[in-house]
């Protein structure tokens, strides 16, 4: 691990409340599917926000949670990010 990521990780303080967004097609139920990605990794019952995008093409996703660790957050992105729905996590 590189000086700049133990600098990084240390900014963190967990346990802690955390906004997941993620941008994805507005295809119907992929609210759904996201939130069973987050699941896998942080059980529990989520209510998602959406905002649809003004042409209606995308809606941003933001699931709140308690985040453990870097690395949970990491995972849950790159489970979440690999959905074909997502175009990109915030």
């Amino acid at each position: 691990m590189s000086e700049e990521q133990d600098t990084n990780e240390a900014l963190w303080q967990f346990p802690c409340q955390f906004v997941f967004k993620a941008m994805a097609y507005a295809h119907e139920g992929v609210e759904d599917q996201i939130v069973a990605v987050i699941q896998r990794f942080v059980p529990g019952d989520y209510v998602p926000k959406l905002k649809p995008s003004r042409t209606g093409k995308y809606v941003s996703v933001s699931v709140t949670f308690t985040a453990t660790s870097k690395k949970q957050l990491d995972e849950i992105y790159l489970a979440v990010n690999e959905l074909d729905s997502v175009k990109v996590c915030l």
